[in-house]
């Protein structure tokens, strides 16, 4: 997305335990991981000299369905399981961003919902998805832009937030 704004960014991608403390909130959650993945990210590129008004933004994103917190399926049979309970039914997605200022203490989290409609589908269809790469890194076991996308019916909100960057509220903030 930042390549068709014309921004050319420097990834560092983050290295970090993803475990939550129990009974965590999604929405913080989806706040904690982004900004633990920013701090950490924050010390390497100081190292690296990235002081000079480069800005830092995270990300992390997470299904949310019956108040439970949906992750990225382990195996085929992890993502048939998180796919079949999702079938007709409707997910909420959420979306947590950091946005820093590397040797500052401009500090910025922010959460973007969006709830996604699923079609119903088949159990073959879901094995024959789980059998690809694709569901695999994902949360909720599927990406809306690849080709699970045929399933949703419709979104409420952001389509950018459920492909995990939600690139329009990141604007408002960076222009305020």
């Amino acid at each position: 997305m930042l390549k068709e704004q014309g921004i050319n960014p420097i990834i560092i991608p983050p290295e970090v335990d993803e475990t939550l403390p129990e009974s965590i909130k999604p929405h913080n959650a989806v706040l904690f991981l982004a900004l633990k993945k920013a701090l950490y990210v924050e010390s390497i590129a100081t190292e690296k000299g990235y002081t000079n008004g480069e800005i830092l933004i995270a990300a992390d994103t997470i299904v949310v369905y019956g108040g439970r917190i949906i992750g990225k399926p382990k195996n085929p049979d992890d993502a048939f399981y998180i796919l079949k309970k999702l079938c007709g039914t409707m997910h909420t997605v959420l979306t947590g961003a950091a946005i820093l200022k590397p040797g500052t203490k401009y500090r910025k989290a922010l959460y973007v919902s969006t709830d996604v409609f699923f079609k119903s589908y088949t159990d073959d269809e879901i094995k024959k998805y789980a059998a690809t790469t694709e569901p695999y890194d994902k949360a909720g076991g599927y990406a809306i832009q690849g080709t699970w996308g045929k399933y949703v019916d419709h979104i409420e909100g952001d389509t950018d937030n459920v492909i995990g960057f939600p690139w329009g509220r990141i604007v408002k903030e960076l222009e305020s």
